[in-house]
């Protein structure tokens, strides 16, 4: 198979995200796939085996859910990618597809929790700031049980439907929210809140009509680890365990053990952790990445797993195949390295991947990940791996700001945005030159989302450092990004700011890439998004004129979906674009090595 042919068949290998099963029907579940060529919900009855493909629209469809009784499956129906749109349910047999109430009022979603006696708990952002309401059924109209000019968000509801958990950031900090408990007329029952740096996110309700503790994860000791609280009895109950790295968890059907998820160096791994004894169990999985985990009711844990070289499966602890969608499956990739590079705030953790058949120095692609509080780890991306095949070697940066290393390291953009996460990105720069692998001067900055803004101010504060970028997506001016972008992500703008461009005016100034355009050298590549609410249009096409004003060297790719795409197709189109740049950039188009 050509490497054209090897990277796009990755993209189109079918794929499926770990089914999420009913709690009190568990032979039902709802998943994920792209089997149509478009990421759509599917439904498994497995107690039949047998699955159906549930929505069908022309951008796909990102968000789904199934109620406790497994009766009903709801999904969210945006336009063209906007993010902004209305529930939709419909019968977990199939039947008419209707909204999920005639009175819920479109906006942007911020969490959906359902119970098993019919209620749900929705959350909702507009211009107006955020709501929570509660609709209990069709004849009546949902109630407003919370509301706040600052971020809010569903983080769960107990089965019984008498208690309803929410993240909030009254105290004006989103990235660190606290936890509130609301009975469904709004009453306050009880608050988690730690202080200034000290987040609370809701994981679940225990998995009982009876037991009404929650699952959450605190940040006392500078990292996430779960904690067990009764809001009824004010009870906390701390889960403190003797391993690195970051930890996450859920319930086991019982609610008398946890499923802990261990991050550590980019890669995760399961342990069972009993309630009653306190012994933490390992449970067998490759090395790689667990992107989700989940219990059965029997005790087996299934999971969704992959690795850098290895394709996505559907596993189990018992070590089997779980489910797999019918069609080709993507060939493998080549797996990575890790390096560890002093930087000026640390020692950073980067992921290299390289052709099969390096020429050294090779041309190279820093390709940085977005959030920025997010992690590349050593899981299968199909961009990544066309990449390598396309004769290029990919550093990833695990810059200050990412997930998976504490608290602290995440936390450490406050005050220079932007310039500290490229302080990082400069020190692994600087040592790939330096060790011999890459080539100085054909060296791309690429990204998406956050990674996309960051190749942009990469490109106007070190202009001499990169022979292109590639910018996906980007925030190009945060100041006007704020004034069109969601309400939650003004929210999480004034956390990592301090303020409002109103209020910090010099700070959004200084971190955005208009502001350093004029020293822009290299030639670059934008992708956009026509109906993005994250990364809005208006203010990369301001960018744009400025450097068509200059008569720089650059190229722009405009699409009619949001932030991203989930279109199969579309993705092989732009992925095909990015490479065509970088080669002509770097002179692979040239007969440089690796044929393409």
């Amino acid at each position: 198979m050509k490497a054209e042919e090897r990277w796009q068949a990755r993209f189109r290998a079918a794929r499926m995200t770990l089914p999420i099963w009913a709690r009190l029907a568990p032979a039902r579940a709802v998943y994920r796939c792209n089997i149509s060529g478009t990421w759509e919900i599917h439904a498994w009855d497995r107690s039949v085996g047998s699955s159906r493909q549930v929505t069908s629209r022309p951008r796909g469809t990102s968000h789904a859910a199934i109620d406790p009784t497994g009766q009903w499956i709801w999904w969210f129906a945006d336009t063209y990618g906007d993010e902004y749109g209305i529930w939709m349910r419909q019968p977990f047999g199939g039947g008419d597809e209707v909204p999920a109430h005639p009175d819920l009022a479109p906006g942007h979603p911020t969490g959906l929790a359902l119970s098993a006696t019919g209620t749900a708990a929705v959350g909702r952002s507009s211009r107006h700031g955020f709501q929570v309401l509660l609709a209990r059924s069709l004849s009546e109209k949902p109630a407003v049980i919370y509301e706040s000019r600052e971020f809010a968000q569903v983080a769960g509801m107990s089965l019984d439907g008498s208690l309803i958990a929410i993240s909030h950031s009254e105290h004006g900090d989103s990235r660190h929210p606290a936890l509130r408990v609301l009975r469904p007329d709004g009453r306050v029952v009880a608050d988690l809140h730690d202080g200034p740096g000290k987040g609370f996110s809701g994981v679940r309700f225990a998995p009982s009509v009876t037991d009404r503790r929650i699952l959450a994860l605190h940040e006392r000791r500078g990292r996430r680890e779960p904690l067990i609280w009764d809001p009824m009895t004010g009870e906390q109950r701390e889960i403190w365990l003797r391993v690195p790295g970051e930890i996450t968890a859920d319930w086991y059907h019982d609610g008398r053990a946890l499923l802990i998820g261990h991050n550590n160096r980019a890669r995760t791994e399961l342990f069972r952790y009993d309630l009653g004894g306190g012994d933490l169990t390992p449970i067998r999985t490759p090395h790689g990445v667990i992107h989700d985990a989940l219990p059965r009711p029997d005790g087996v844990v299934e999971y969704s797993w992959s690795s850098a070289a290895h394709p996505p499966v559907i596993r189990s602890s018992g070590d089997h195949v779980v489910m797999n969608q019918s069609g080709p499956s993507a060939p493998p990739s080549v797996p990575l390295e890790d390096v560890f590079v002093e930087g000026p705030g640390g020692r950073i953790h980067a992921l290299v991947s390289r052709p099969e058949t390096p020429a050294t120095p090779n041309p190279t692609v820093f390709l940085l990940h977005g959030g920025p509080a997010a992690q590349d780890d050593d899981s299968f991306l199909p961009n990544v791996a066309a990449w390598v095949d396309a004769g290029f070697t990919v550093v990833r940066v695990n810059y200050r700001g990412s997930t998976g290393y504490g608290s602290a390291w995440r936390d450490a953009l406050r005050g220079d945005v932007g310039h500290i996460e490229l302080a990082d990105v400069a020190a692994v720069r600087d040592w790939a030159v330096e060790q011999g692998g890459a080539d100085p001067d054909r060296l791309i900055l690429a990204g998406a989302s956050w990674g996309g803004y960051l190749t942009l101010l990469g490109l106007g504060t070190m202009p001499d450092k990169w022979a292109a970028g590639i910018a996906a997506v980007p925030i190009a001016d945060h100041a006007a990004t704020y004034r069109d972008e969601t309400e939650g992500l003004r929210a999480y703008h004034r956390a990592l700011f301090g303020g409002s461009p109103q209020e910090v005016p010099e700070r959004y100034a200084s971190s955005s890439p208009i502001t350093y355009l004029d020293a822009v050298e290299a030639p670059l590549l934008v992708l956009a998004g026509e109906n993005d609410p994250r990364s809005p249009i208006g203010q990369i096409e301001k960018y744009l004129t400025r450097l068509e004003e200059r008569k720089h060297d650059f190229e722009v790719y405009r699409y009619n979906a949001g932030h991203g795409t989930l279109v199969i197709e579309e993705r092989i189109k732009q992925m095909t674009i990015q490479v065509d740049f970088a080669r002509k950039h770097t002179g692979l188009d040239k007969g440089g090595s690796a044929p393409f």
